[in-house]
């Protein structure tokens, strides 16, 4: 394990801590839009996220949901949201977590999705396996649609909710099951270990998927990531195992 796995390890853990104490009271609640919840809790813990790795780091930059933070131009970046299924977490769903990557000249060289709830651990390096609370994990062998789980998200906006929906109802038909569980970061990580077979969606920003992507990718799964036609700063996502055949 180098150091900056490691520290992204032990920064997570912290956050997680942090939402783990006050799961299950009322939150204070920065803005609340019609599909969206921000709260005093994403603020917090970024903060504590920064104060972990930049304390460590001093010469890195921290791009997060909650802002950023750092050495402007910096050629080490860390990528961060800090509660992802903030409106899981608000109606106390306990199905979210902490996703922190670190990306080099644009190239992500490190990646920890962690679950405070169930203690539960994802992480990878550019160069190594992905692993569950220490152990190497690997995506789906499942072949056939028919026999896959399929997660599809949705994000805030009409467009994406409307772009979503057909998608759902598509693998709704044609998968075992389809879900749409709320955490962008949660669902790559569950197709990197093999729970999801794929996960779909047409709306996302850096800091959800960031961390995924590379603990897909490092237990021999696909991901295409691809910007956004008409939303700057947004990427459509289809990851899966590689296995099936999404027709996408």
């Amino acid at each position: 394990m180098t150091e900056f796995l490691e520290a992204a390890m032990e920064a997570a853990r912290a956050a997680g801590g942090l939402l783990r104490a006050q799961f299950g009271r009322p939150p204070v609640v920065d803005a609340a839009e019609a599909h969206d919840i921000k709260l005093e809790l994403d603020r917090q813990a970024q903060e504590l996220i920064e104060q972990r790795v930049l304390g460590r780091f001093p010469g890195h930059a921290v791009l997060g949901e909650e802002g950023s933070r750092g050495a402007e131009g910096a050629e080490w970046e860390w990528i961060v949201d800090p509660l992802d299924g903030t409106v899981n977490y608000f109606y106390s769903l306990p199905h979210f977590c902490v996703s922190i990557a670190l990306r080099r000249r644009g190239e992500v060289v490190a990646a920890v999705v962690y679950d405070p709830m169930r203690e539960e651990m994802w992480s990878a390096e550019a160069e190594g396996p992905t692993q569950l609370n220490g152990r190497p994990v690997s995506v789906s062998a499942r072949k056939e649609l028919a026999e896959a789980i399929v997660s599809v998200g949705v994000a805030k906006s009409l467009d994406s909710i409307e772009h979503g929906l057909p998608l759902f109802a598509r693998f709704a038909r044609e998968a075992r099951k389809c879900r749409m569980m709320g955490s962008a970061a949660l669902d790559c990580a569950y197709v990197a270990c093999g729970r999801l077979d794929a996960y779909i969606e047409g709306q996302i920003s850096i800091w959800d998927i960031a961390a995924g992507k590379l603990l897909i990718e490092r237990a021999g799964g696909q991901v295409r990531l691809t910007p956004h036609a008409t939303v700057a700063g947004k990427f459509s996502i289809v990851a899966s195992s590689g296995r099936i055949s999404l027709g996408l």
